[in-house]
């Protein structure tokens, strides 16, 4: 549309439901002011629903080349797997664009058991509904019997709101926003400082454990596992 957003801005909303993301980074008072300036009127949800159906099809463009598994996801899924541990998935992108998604994430040996995406529950993230309908499907409750990982906030909230313990993902997710090749180039004392405000933003928004990678996942259930038998 011609208005220049900044990648912070970009990310703040991520993990809604895309639809949701778009409206919310519009809101935005910075961004606000921008479309003003640029279209000469207020931006609203009509604006949003016209950008929405333009991103659809330049998102499925774009994921065939961006879809490369997280190290340590499809160790942490075997690990699962050898402990009885099922593994759901809840995302902000349509079934039309996980329909991309899943099979290059089982190429790479990542196979989650169910893997819901905006459109299959009542509404997407920031509700908790996926998180019920994963739990239903599973045949697992009450909620405190699931640990839902995210590297947004959003993601976090939605996991305190279903009831579920929560863990934030830093090095490798939204809130650190770098790519693996920029975290290996970053010197490594602006990289710890990154990380140290994803840490304290995930705790200042409720999450009950923050880690850096997916690959820590296993200790954290196993520190979960001895509260509830407590």
């Amino acid at each position: 549309e011609g208005v220049s957003i900044t990648p912070a801005q970009a990310r703040e909303p991520m993990g809604m439901a895309k639809l949701e993301h778009i409206k919310a980074v519009l809101r935005m008072p910075a961004v606000q002011e921008k479309w003003q300036t640029h279209k000469g009127q207020p931006g609203g949800d009509a604006d949003a629903d016209r950008m929405y159906e333009k991103f659809l099809p330049l998102q499925k463009r774009v994921l065939v080349d961006h879809s490369k598994v997280i190290p340590g996801a499809v160790e942490t899924a075997q690990w699962c797997a050898e402990h009885d541990i099922q593994v759901g998935g809840t995302t902000g992108y349509t079934r039309e664009l996980m329909e991309i998604v899943l099979p290059l994430a089982a190429e790479q040996g990542y196979q989650p058991q169910v893997s819901l995406a905006a459109e299959d529950a009542p509404a997407g993230r920031p509700a908790p509904w996926m998180i019920f309908e994963i739990a239903k499907q599973f045949g697992v409750y009450p909620l405190t019997h699931c640990v839902k990982v995210d590297d947004t906030i959003v993601g976090i909230e939605v996991g305190r709101d279903a009831g579920c313990w929560t863990v934030g993902v830093t090095k490798s997710g939204n809130e650190v926003g770098l790519s693996e090749a920029e975290v290996t180039a970053m010197p490594p004392a602006e990289l710890e400082e990154r990380v140290a405000r994803a840490t304290a933003k995930f705790q200042a928004n409720g999450a009950h454990f923050v880690i850096e990678s997916v690959a820590e996942i296993p200790s954290v259930v196993k520190q979960i596992n001895q509260l509830l038998a407590k």
